[in-house]
């Protein structure tokens, strides 16, 4: 090959390799992409995956103890009220369903991101045993819980926190009365993945104020099958604070994302 067309094919080259590798071929940067929008008013119940109430048939007078209201989700629970196992109390539901039988499934080595805002009365208490609002959760009965936002007494008060519950690590925790009779925002993120490939961020806001902001990677976030979230209220009867009452808790402008 003479000089002239060796240099005229490594100018090509060269501007070939600089068009794929220059400022126009840059990947896009990660973003969040709405999955899940439902409505309490115009779809109901049909938001999620599936619903749990009064599994055990224990108060059929007080039913349905999950049903919407108005544009919010309401979880109502008795002091009567008995899960399958009767040292505790659920009344819960399940999934992202986006229509019909399709649900959304959180895998290994994806992001996902959870905001809503949620209203706790004074009347449903933090208790010195479990009382979970929010779980993360591998299908199927029996499945320990990778994550809990629970109301829980530490040294007498009032809190609520978030853990990751396979390890028994303490994400964050805040102060829970000043939350309460008052909607405040809710944001969760988690990256699905086992041993250390995992993490979560938890966010609460009350207004324009960030009361907490907590964060944890290199968890494990991941038993088997999948991950699947979990809202209403699951507490055991053991708490011995006097905490347990007839409450309820609400939800409304539920939006699922996953990062892309």
């Amino acid at each position: 090959m003479n000089p002239s067309r060796r240099a005229l094919l490594g100018a090509a080259i060269g501007g070939a390799v600089a068009a794929t590798t220059g400022p126009s071929a840059t990947a896009h940067a990660a973003s969040w992409r709405l999955r899940w929008s439902p409505s309490a008013s115009s779809g109901g119940l049909a938001a999620f995956e599936t619903v749990e109430d009064d599994r055990a048939d224990s108060h059929p007078a007080g039913q349905p103890h999950i049903l919407t209201e108005g544009d919010n989700f309401r979880f109502n629970m008795h002091t009567v009220d008995r899960d399958t196992s009767t040292d505790r109390q659920r009344q819960e539901v399940t999934g992202l369903r986006t229509s019909g039988s399709s649900y959304l499934k959180w895998l290994p080595g994806e992001t996902w991101r959870i905001t809503y805002r949620m209203y706790i009365p004074g009347s449903l208490k933090a208790t010195t045993t479990f009382t979970h609002i929010m779980q993360m959760k591998q299908p199927g009965n029996g499945t320990s819980p990778i994550v809990v936002q629970s109301l829980r007494r530490v040294n007498g008060v009032q809190t609520i926190e978030l853990k990751l519950a396979v390890a028994d690590i303490l994400v964050g925790r805040t102060d829970l009365v000043p939350l309460q009779n008052k909607w405040i925002d809710v944001d969760f993120r988690i990256t699905v993945g086992d041993g250390t490939a995992g993490s979560v961020r938890w966010i609460l806001k009350d207004g324009s104020t960030t009361v907490i902001d907590k964060s944890k990677s290199g968890a494990d976030t991941y038993l088997a099958d999948r991950v699947r979230p979990k809202w209403g209220i699951y507490r055991s009867l053991g708490d011995t604070s006097g905490s347990l009452q007839d409450t309820h808790l609400l939800l409304t402008g539920m939006r699922g994302y996953q990062l892309v």
